[in-house]
């Protein structure tokens, strides 16, 4: 994944072109890279990010050109939000996510953080973005503990996790995002926490969401990707397995 640039940044679209023309054969995404993240956004270097700037636009464009896979952290609200309100950052995302229909974007912890909570009827959130076809490129990525708590806090929320996994197997994707893991116990923290939602998961999903979503996702970017060089002519016989 290309990281190392600022999305607000009107010329980060360039410096994604020239990483792929640097190291042509290598990438087959950009990101993850933050828009309204927590505390995160404040301390990214340069003009802080938003949904609606025109730089952001730029990025997704030339990704959906490219053929690149986008990982995007995007809270759906903000934090220590009063209880009950509208998410302040959900439907920004949406006509985002509606205006870029060409570009494969992986939304990063079903739109929650540490202190940014599931907003209310979370889970029919996401089912309304899910059987949207305008929304048919949005993809959820369920990595983190603090994700995973939410998920299996109780059997209730479990069997409502499952549920709507068990609908749209093809739309979500696992992952740890363990910092550094010391050991294997470490590393495979997060998939034990999910322990309770696998179980609920038919086969089929289970399989999609641990490692059939990636393979056919990024195996499928990475064939784009690397079209897309050629026809730039960056691409040497030396990386073009």
């Amino acid at each position: 994944m290309i990281t190392g640039f600022n999305p607000a940044d009107m010329y980060a679209s360039d410096h994604i072109r020239r990483v792929l023309q640097t190291f042509p054969g290598v990438f087959s995404g950009i990101g993850e890279f933050t828009i309204h993240k927590e505390f995160v956004s404040a301390k990214v270097a340069g003009e802080v990010a938003s949904l609606q700037n025109p730089a952001l636009d730029r990025i997704l464009d030339f990704a959906g050109t490219v053929g690149l896979v986008v990982l995007i952290h995007n809270d759906m609200d903000v934090p220590f939000a009063k209880e009950g309100s509208d998410p302040v950052y959900l439907n920004q995302m949406k006509a985002l996510l509606k205006k870029h229909q060409h570009t494969a974007i992986i939304w990063a912890h079903t739109g929650m953080g540490r202190v940014v909570r599931p907003v209310k009827n979370h889970a029919a959130q996401l089912a309304e973005i899910l059987s949207d076809p305008q929304f048919s490129h949005v993809y959820f990525d369920i990595s983190w503990n603090e994700v995973a708590k939410y998920f299996v806090a109780t059997p209730e929320s479990t069997r409502i996790a499952a549920d709507l996994i068990n609908r749209y197997p093809d739309r979500f994707l696992f992952g740890t995002d363990e910092v550094a893991p010391q050991n294997q116990e470490q590393y495979l923290r997060v998939y034990n926490q999910y322990q309770p939602l696998w179980k609920l998961l038919d086969e089929n999903a289970r399989t999609k969401v641990l490692k059939g979503n990636y393979e056919r996702i990024f195996d499928g970017a990475r064939h784009k990707v690397r079209a897309w060089e050629t026809a730039q002519g960056f691409t040497t016989p030396e990386n073009t397995k």
